[in-house]
């Protein structure tokens, strides 16, 4: 009984085939399913193709030179060619020569490239605590951690020498190094070299500033803001 009424749902009254049933009432005719599979079949090919056309070796097999490969293509059988003369690296054009390397042909420059604001001396406190206080510690006196750990200890900022010293030598000797000191051309922006050199005179300052130096004048005689008494909780 189940047979007859499965037979029934899966296969239609006789008469009422559809125009695309064969003639045994059961799927598409013997031409369309033909048509079918020939389709996959061109599906099938189109793939292939075009994997095929994707697999090419051009950018595997480069025509190029591994690094010291000997050249037959030019006379001194090198590979690796000098850059032109006159040659600068994108970004890299150095037209303000005070700018980049603290001098004036073979003078020392006597002012900093730019005016000195809060936040010029926010930078060079931040890139001097960086890079500079671990040996001229944090006020410039030549006694920071490596000093105290054995590195041979640095002239203080607060010399008559370097007092006396144009805001260009700082920059110069960051730029080159100086005795033990290395280069930090690497490290620092020449943008950042500057600030540094701006807060330098500002901790020179502020060890050998005089009263007119300090707003309001001799900071001794500044009113003291009243005591507040303590909070009870």
């Amino acid at each position: 009984m189940k047979s007859t009424l499965r037979q029934q749902r899966l296969r239609p009254e006789r008469g009422a085939k559809s125009p695309r049933e064969s003639a045994w009432g059961w799927g598409p005719r013997r031409n369309e399913k033909s048509g079918q599979r020939a389709i996959s079949q061109l599906a099938v090919v189109l793939i292939c193709l075009a994997a095929v056309a994707g697999c090419r070796q051009d950018m595997h097999d480069q025509p190029k030179y591994r690094p010291l490969r000997e050249s037959a293509f030019f006379e001194n059988t090198s590979s690796a060619r000098t850059l032109v003369e006159g040659t600068i690296a994108r970004g890299t054009l150095q037209t303000d020569t005070a700018f980049f390397t603290g001098k004036n042909g073979a003078m020392l420059v006597t002012e900093l490239p730019f005016p000195v604001t809060q936040a010029v001396l926010d930078r060079g406190q931040e890139r001097f605590n960086i890079y500079c206080a671990p040996c001229h510690d944090a006020t410039g006196s030549g006694n920071g951690l490596v000093v105290q750990r054995g590195y041979p200890r640095p002239l203080t900022y607060h010399s008559d020498r370097l007092r006396q010293m144009e805001a260009g030598y700082f920059f110069d000797v960051m730029t080159n190094g100086f005795g033990r000191m290395p280069d930090y051309r690497a490290q620092i922006t020449p943008r950042d070299r500057w600030n540094i050199v701006a807060y330098i005179r500002a901790l020179q300052l502020s060890q050998h500033a005089a009263t007119a130096d300090v707003p309001g004048g001799d900071p001794t005689k500044i009113a003291k803001p009243a005591a507040t008494a303590p909070v009870k909780h």
